[in-house]
């Protein structure tokens, strides 16, 4: 007989957190690179071609603006797992089938 123990979902719970950790991190430090990217290059390019100085500004905001919506993307996704963890009920189910 399987049954869910205290433990069980203490570590279903901690490896939840430990993941979403690492999806932020992950995604904060990609989107930190992309924006010095963004820049670098955008700089570069105004180096070479002062007279192009108003359209890559431009250019180089609205690729920072997607650059920046993916760590928030990534937020939500983390705070679902967090808050309304899918894999608790997956669990639960697999438990009550096994017993």
């Amino acid at each position: 007989m399987h049954t869910i123990s205290i433990e069980m979902l203490s570590g279903l719970y901690a490896s939840a957190e430990v993941s979403v950790g690492m999806m932020l991190a992950a995604a904060c430090l990609g989107s930190a690179i992309g924006w010095g990217l963004i820049c670098a290059k955008t700089l570069e390019g105004i180096t070479r071609q002062p007279e192009m100085a108003p359209a890559l500004m431009v250019k180089m905001f609205v690729f920072a603006g997607l650059m920046e919506s993916f760590p928030f993307i990534v937020l939500a996704f983390a705070m679902w797992f967090l808050f309304a963890n899918p894999f608790v009920g997956a669990f639960q189910k697999a438990a009550e089938t096994l017993s």
